[in-house]
């Protein structure tokens, strides 16, 4: 682990129907040109990780995920980044509103047998039968640079364990 970083309390919503999951193609910024959910970084007014997950499935999707639940916690620390991310990972299935493209965002619906993980982060085919299989997860991955996984724990925890770690790792309340 790569000690004393700061660190960036991070969201990412994923929207998993039957067998399709909704993935975006990022149009700008950190992860551009890769599928991903729809996620970003907690703000400072007093957000809780839950509100920005859905304030960011809203700006970047133009959808309101309606049952959201709390999925997965990963903490990821890449060598040439100033800050650890600390990723909560959230999984809907319902949602209100039109999926539109966004400037930022470019959605697509997948068949979760055909989900294009050469096109997405690497860690991603980690962690994702976690998510598709409705299993809480967490764990803590270590990249050299951005595209070399070099270190991956992950592991299914109980609802429960995943709401302790989040609290303990987290300066952000959850709710």
């Amino acid at each position: 682990m790569f000690q004393g970083k700061p660190s960036k309390i991070l969201t990412l919503l994923l929207i998993h129907q039957n067998n399709q999951i909704l993935l975006a193609m990022k149009k700008r910024g950190f992860g551009m040109g890769k599928y991903n959910g729809f996620g970003g970084k907690v703000e400072k007014n007093g957000e809780s990780i839950f509100q920005a997950a859905i304030r960011e499935t809203q700006e970047e999707g133009c959808i309101t995920p309606t049952d959201a639940q709390f999925i997965g916690y990963i903490k990821m620390d890449y060598d040439c980044e100033k800050e650890t991310l600390k990723v909560h990972i959230f999984k809907a299935t319902q949602f209100d509103g039109e999926v539109k493209e966004t400037e930022e965002m470019k959605p697509q619906w997948f068949d979760v047998a055909k989900i294009p993980y050469n096109q997405m982060w690497i860690d991603d085919q980690y962690w994702f039968p976690y998510m598709l299989e409705n299993k809480c997860f967490s764990g803590y991955l270590q990249f050299e640079g951005h595209e070399k996984l070099i270190l991956s724990e992950l592991k299914e925890v109980t609802n429960q364990e995943l709401m302790s770690i989040s609290e303990m790792e987290s300066e952000i309340r959850l709710q």
